[in-house]
């Protein structure tokens, strides 16, 4: 599942993941709704923008780890936001990477949570 408040950045992240043999199931534009598409499909994995509008990503990450300890969530972050990534595994995020995308590093990342049961 994909969760970030822009479009472009959504489709952007959605195209490295197809590209990388992985299926997206759902695609949230906000906190709020990261929740309620997480309780629809349980994805294997979620990349959770931090900045959102009506919920941001930390909340999401509690909501969802809240419910099921066992989520796998990669942190979407820009430069300059490392206390936020701080926070945001303390919530339960497994791993992060870092805004512009480098396609590689996103699916190293994604195939390191994929492969092992976390």
């Amino acid at each position: 599942m994909v969760v970030d408040d822009a479009a472009f950045m959504r489709m952007m992240l959605k195209n490295v993941l197809i590209e990388g043999g992985h299926e997206v199931v759902a695609e949230a534009a906000n906190g709020v709704e990261a929740v309620q598409q997480y309780e629809a499909h349980h994805p294997d994995l979620v990349t959770m923008d931090i900045t959102m509008p009506e919920m941001d990503g930390i909340e999401a990450v509690r909501a969802i780890v809240g419910t099921d300890p066992t989520a796998k969530i990669v942190m979407c972050s820009a430069m300059g936001q490392q206390q936020m990534v701080i926070d945001a595994i303390h919530a339960g995020a497994k791993g992060f990477v870092v805004k512009p995308f480098d396609k590689s590093k996103v699916l190293q990342e994604v195939e390191k949570l994929v492969s092992k049961a976390v």
